[in-house]
């Protein structure tokens, strides 16, 4: 019997490019046009939630875990569009000028925004209710903004994204108190734009996140693609804050003029290793319905190193008996530890 053997593809042979050269890449690359698709996989050790798990799901919350695919296309500053493709359903965040379009196939809802989206964010980034990148390229934005001293910068070796040719950038932070072992940027070796973002937890090999493009074309797309007309029996809101309801109007300005309902935030520590510090103790009063269902679900969390402890692969978290809130993406002795530091006091 002939012994069985893997197809491995091999490396593209590329020019030489230092970690220096390809960081100028990233930074200096433009990007006119793009569509293409991606896929995402998160696997960051969260507990199983119906509401935010599942492979496949059309929710755009489901993207802290599993597998999902998504289409993307981007064609200047002012268009941009983001659709989750799911078993039963789509999400998709269109934004065309002065409209964003969020809409929900499976529910038969769409929100429209008029106005111009946070002018802070990359090209191509639009509103989304998830924090979690949908392109490598808001993946690597995300990565670039996190090196400093703390990060050592080198090249990993060439690969084929998408059938494309790639070069590789490896982010490690110096920090041995991070989770976060490194973070791989697959760059395309013509366009000089990410097709590839993996995030892997520091002593593992396999990424907790990833997300890639399986396909590409830096062609600009059709205008078609960022125009949407709202299915028929879709339920139609268009939030207008010069219309809001005299009861939303008191209650927003309860919340700016109440000093009590503003926490107290500071952040210790530097790159990799920071840590956000919150005392929620000031943002719900002692007894109220809210800080007494905030204190049921801490308590069902395992005790740890100073508090409760929520943990996962790549971010920790830490309650304090004295009502602190202690997030970072470190291990959960460096947050006892920060806890314990009186520039987190926050008294």
């Amino acid at each position: 019997m002939a012994a069985k053997t893997l197809a491995v593809a091999a490396e593209p042979d590329l020019p030489p490019r230092t970690a220096a050269q390809l960081l100028v890449d990233l930074q200096t690359a433009r990007l006119d046009g793009l569509s293409g698709t991606v896929v995402e996989h998160a696997d960051l050790g969260l507990p199983a939630i119906p509401l935010l798990t599942g492979d496949q799901s059309a929710k755009l919350t489901s993207l802290v875990s599993g597998k999902h695919t998504l289409r993307v296309w981007y064609s200047g500053p002012d268009k941009a569009r983001v659709s989750l493709l799911g078993t039963q359903g789509q999400s998709d965040i269109i934004h065309n000028g002065d409209d964003t379009w969020v809409w929900d196939s499976q529910a038969k809802e769409a929100q429209h925004y008029k106005g111009q989206p946070d002018t802070d964010k990359q090209p191509g980034v639009v509103p989304s209710p998830t924090d979690l990148p949908k392109s490598p390229q808001e993946a690597a934005d995300l990565a670039l903004k996190a090196i400093d001293p703390t990060t050592q910068v080198t090249t990993g070796n060439s690969a084929k994204i998408a059938g494309r040719n790639a070069y590789e950038l490896v982010l490690r932070p110096r920090d041995t108190s991070a989770l976060v072992g490194e973070v791989r940027l697959a760059i395309d070796a013509q366009e000089k734009l990410p097709l590839r973002v993996q995030v892997l937890p520091r002593g593992s090999a396999n990424p907790a996140f990833e997300v890639a493009f399986t396909s590409v074309s830096f062609s600009r797309p059709d205008d078609a693609e960022f125009s949407f007309n709202p299915p028929a029996g879709t339920k139609v809101t268009e939030p207008d804050p010069a219309k809001l309801t005299q009861e939303q109007q008191d209650k927003a300005q309860q919340h700016d003029s109440g000093a009590a309902a503003k926490p107290k935030t500071t952040v210790v520590g530097t790159g990799w290793a920071s840590v956000l510090v919150i005392r929620t103790s000031d943002a719900a009063p002692a007894g109220s319905d809210e800080a007494k269902k905030a204190q049921e679900a801490i308590g069902q969390l395992p005790l740890g190193n100073g508090g409760r402890t929520f943990n996962s692969k790549l971010v920790n978290v830490l309650f304090t008996d004295d009502g602190r809130v202690l997030v970072g993406s470190v291990t959960p002795e460096k947050l006892a530890q920060v806890a314990a530091d009186p520039a987190a006091a926050l008294k």
